[in-house]
């Protein structure tokens, strides 16, 4: 809800609320982990009651993919960047900025990694993550590669197998190394030049 508002339009008092339990909700879940973060707490951080949380969101599990989802938008990693199939390269450069950005934060990386640690214990952890984070951008990314393939510039022939390559290529040797917990300064200044350029090997490679 509250990532489909205009910046700077004034909240109702729900509208707040809800927002407030997101932001909580997130700050906890990147700093304890799914698992450690109780509804209680989020409750306390947000300022509301437990009543009120579970009125919003009626499980830990709906809020954990809220604020997935929310993490997302903020990138403008939705329906909104795929709206024009006629310029795939302004479109795709700027999906890989946003993306790139959003693969190397703080959030990204704490939200994986706690799924990765539960994933024996609380498997529904990692399958929630990946159905409200990153299946959902490959869906987005699919329909608009089909949606540039019926163009004819380009030929997208399995559009699934099309953007999980993309993405791949966007995650690099930045997100591998900060995975393991390794150095990356010798490769921030290069970054943009990496996504930028593996943009355009993707689009040279699918050209008509």
């Amino acid at each position: 809800m509250a990532s489909t508002l205009l910046q700077g339009q004034k909240l109702t008092k729900r509208e707040q609320k809800h927002a407030n339990i997101l932001s909580a909700a997130n700050v906890l879940f990147c700093e304890q982990g799914f698992v450690h973060t109780s509804m209680e707490e989020i409750a306390k951080k947000a300022g509301v009651s437990k009543q009120t949380l579970y009125s919003h969101f009626g499980c830990k599990n709906t809020l954990f993919a809220a604020s997935i989802t929310t993490k997302a938008d903020s990138y403008q990693l939705n329906s909104d960047i795929f709206v024009d199939p006629n310029q795939p390269e302004k479109t795709l450069s700027y999906f890989a900025e946003q993306f790139g950005q959003l693969m190397v934060s703080d959030d990204a990386l704490a939200i994986y990694q706690t799924c990765v640690i539960h994933a024996d214990g609380h498997p529904q952890i990692a399958q929630v993550f990946f159905e409200n984070g990153p299946e959902c951008i490959l869906v987005l990314l699919c329909e608009y590669l089909e949606k540039v393939s019926s163009i004819g510039v380009y030929q997208f022939d399995e559009p699934r197998h099309c953007a999980v390559r993309l993405c791949l290529m966007l995650f690099g040797e930045m997100r591998l190394k900060l995975d393991l917990g390794i150095n990356v300064d010798d490769l921030i200044a290069k970054r943009a030049q990496y996504l930028q350029s593996s943009v355009d090997m993707f689009l040279r490679a699918y050209r008509i």
